[in-house]
């Protein structure tokens, strides 16, 4: 039997209470915290085409058994856990650092 695999998709709803469907990429956790690194998720081909490959990295925050992704505030973590995904995804996905 074969399995088929596809793309882990993340649902967040925003402080407006709009929908945004995101595909989930990486995920790390650290002694202190876990992080996601998120890509918008497109149905339709011309949207993947008109896409500029934003990476979306949010913290993943648990308060009351639920689980909320928020920006990270503090401008060292970012670079921080930026820099651990930007290694991670280059090395999974093969990709090429521009000069």
């Amino acid at each position: 039997m074969s399995e088929e695999y596809g793309p882990d998709i993340v649902s967040v709803t925003d402080e407006n209470g709009v929908e945004h469907i995101f595909e989930e990429l990486d995920r790390i956790e650290t002694d202190d915290a876990r992080y996601v690194a998120l890509t918008p998720y497109y149905d339709e081909t011309a949207e993947i085409l008109d896409d500029d490959g934003e990476l979306i990295i949010l913290k993943v925050i648990e308060e009351d058994g639920e689980t909320y992704l928020e920006p990270i505030e503090d401008e060292a973590e970012f670079d921080e856990i930026g820099e651990i995904f930007e290694k991670r995804l280059s090395e999974l996905y093969d990709l090429d650092e521009e000069e």
